[in-house]
Parts: C-alpha cells; structure tokens; sequence
C-alpha cells in the first residue's frame, strides 16, 4: 500500500475551505504555516512536492467584499486576479524560513490537451523542481472561460499528478476518505481504507457534497482518482482541517488510498505507444544503438524527415532499413527538424536563431 513516508513525488491539492476562514474570507495563516513545515520535511527525505492550490477566488472575494453568493463570470475572474498575488505571496512567506522557494504556475484545461502546451508546462516544472523549487498550481481563473476550464481542482491535481510523473497525490480535505454513504446523514456509513480499483459502485458511493468556499465533492474526488491511478499515481483523500495534515497523514492518520494501476513511467509510455505518428525520422547505425541503450535522440544521428508534424506530435523513429525502431513525442516541427538534422545540438541556436532543446527526442517521451 502507498504511504507518504516513501513518496518520491507528491502532489498535494488545498481546497479553499482549509485556506481560507469561511466566515472573515481571511487566511487560515496558522494552518498555512503547518503545511509548509510538513512540506519541508518532506522535502528533506528527498521527494519533490508540488502544491495544487485553490484560494484565490474566495481571498480575492473577501478583499472586494463580494457576496458569498454565486458571482458572475466576470466577478469571478476579477476576484481571482486580486487573489492570486495574495496567494503566491502567502506561500512564497510560509516557505521561505525553510528555505525553499515558491513559484506559481498558472494552467487551463487547454494546457493539458494540447500537446505543444502540454509538453512546455511538464518541462517548466520539472526544471523548477530541478532548481529545488515548490510549484504552486492553480487554475487559471482570471481568462479561462467555461469551456476551458477544469472546474474543480481535484481533477486538476489528478493531471499535473500524470503530466508530472508523481507517483503520489494527496487530496486534502473536510473528510478523512471515502464512505460507503454520506457519513454527514448515515450513521451506518462505513469508512473505506483502501480502494484497488473503481467500480460502478465505488462510483455509487460518491455523494457531491462540497463546502460554501468549495465546488468539488466526493464525486469529483473519484473522477480524480480515476485520472491519477490510470496514470500510475497512487492518490489519497484525507482529512485536512487540523494543523500539520501531511504529517498526520505519514503517521497514518485514517484516509481513503486508491491504488495504482501501473507505474507513472509506464503509463507514460503506453500513452505514447497508442498514438498514431505524424511523420518519420531516419536515424544512423550510432543512433539507433544510442536510442537502444536509453538515450534521447540527437539532430546529429537524424538522416532523414519525413511527413509534416507540429512540436509536441508524435514521430516515429526507423533505422536506414526502414525498421520501426519506436516513436517519441518531437520537441521541434518538421520545418525546425529539416534546418538541424546531421548537425550539433550546440549549432541549434544559430541555424534556427533561437535556444532550443538538446534533443529532438527526450528519452521520457519516447517508446522503443
């Protein structure tokens, strides 16, 4: 079973209702400051976290001195636009006398289905956590419309979980896991450790009860989970009202876990496997033997480009013979791949006139 003392990537999802007091709209800063000491001693056993945060919405609201009821769109966002300053601020103080840094990634739903912009946002965090870094994510409120918008952060979470390779996610909570009823009007309602796969009736269990400050409920929680274990994630609800939840959680505190159904590398993979490719690139006998021993392919190793492909799609990969050796997701377009083939990934910037990446092929976005 997971468990958060061996984590090697967390995420970690705040709902508004445990950041901020429903009742002044202010900050729960006492809370905030617990949180960020469990985060640091995560971070100390040498496991990346990335924090999924709502807040901005409901402090911008308490700033403006909006209604608790439901605003309108364009109050919404500009309420999110005050918010959000306020809520990359409380986390960048809560983390700095750790010594660790906050930096605010702001994504819609776009962001994940588009693959150009998908693979632009997972490269940005894993270079933020390269530099030690704590990505703070939130959706991005202040353009997204209905159409593009995720709508909860549970779902969220569950795809930066995915786009990050995390092989934890925890969803913090009013409710320490899931019941096979609405523990708030069914006594008789039976609390549930461990979840190895969602079925239809896991799913029935589901009751969509949030918070005033909260759109998600338990139902959204499951859709989350299904994302995450899909995508080789283990995921958690827990309770996470008190002071200090992640620690609670490590000692063992009563939560819901929902198992992983792969690993994150695999799922990866796989996903990748199932796409059709866009075009084709020839690669040399010293290629071939690089890409089959794990490593990323080169524009040096490139003979030959075939087919019209956009940054981002999938390519396959074939030797001088014709042999599909296994397809990646391309970090440049055809038209870029053409200029650079044969040559140094130190030549990149001045044939396209620009920094690129090393690789025309990571080694993460590619199958063999």
């Amino acid at each position: 079973m997971a468990s958060l003392t061996n984590a090697k990537r967390l995420v970690v999802k705040i709902g508004s209702a445990l950041l901020v007091d429903a009742a002044t709209g202010a900050l729960r800063q006492d809370w905030l400051t617990s949180l960020a000491a469990d985060v640091a001693e995560i971070k100390a056993r040498g496991a990346d976290v990335i924090l999924v945060s709502s807040g901005s919405i409901a402090l911008g609201r308490g700033v403006l001195g909006l209604p608790q009821a439901a605003l309108a769109l364009e109050q919404s966002q500009a309420a999110a636009a005050v918010g959000q300053i306020r809520l990359a601020r409380a986390y960048e103080q809560a983390l700095a006398p750790h010594g660790i840094i906050a930096g605010q990634v702001l994504v819609t739903l776009e962001d994940s289905q588009d693959r150009r912009r998908y693979l632009n946002s997972r490269a940005t965090m894993e270079t933020m956590l390269g530099f030690g870094v704590v990505p703070i994510v939130n959706e991005n409120d202040t353009i997204a419309t209905d159409e593009i918008r995720y709508g909860d952060n549970d779902r969220l979470a569950a795809q930066v979980a995915v786009t990050i390779g995390a092989d934890q996610l925890v969803l913090l909570s009013d409710v320490d896991g899931l019941y096979t009823g609405n523990p708030k009007i069914d006594s008789t309602a039976q609390h549930l450790a461990i979840v190895d796969k969602i079925t239809p009736d896991i799913e029935g269990m589901a009751g969509d009860v949030g918070s005033a400050l909260s759109k998600g409920g338990m139902i959204t929680k499951i859709m989350a989970a299904k994302i995450a274990t899909e995508g080789g994630c283990a995921m958690a609800v827990a309770l996470g009202t008190d002071l200090h939840p992640l620690k609670a959680l490590a000692a063992g505190a009563r939560s819901t876990w929902f198992t992983a159904q792969t690993d994150p590398q695999a799922a990866r993979k796989r996903w990748i496997a199932a796409m059709k490719p866009r075009g084709t690139v020839t690669v040399d006998a010293g290629a071939g033997t690089a890409l089959v021993s794990g490593k990323s392919l080169l524009p040096a190793g490139v003979t030959q480009i075939s087919g019209s492909f956009g940054r981002g799609e999938v390519i396959a990969i074939a030797d001088q013979a014709g042999v599909h050796l296994g397809q990646g997701l391309t970090r440049y377009t055809s038209a870029e791949a053409r200029q650079i083939m044969g040559r140094r990934s130190s030549d990149i910037a001045q044939i396209l006139g620009y920094e690129g990446r090393a690789a025309l092929v990571h080694r993460d976005d590619m199958v063999m």
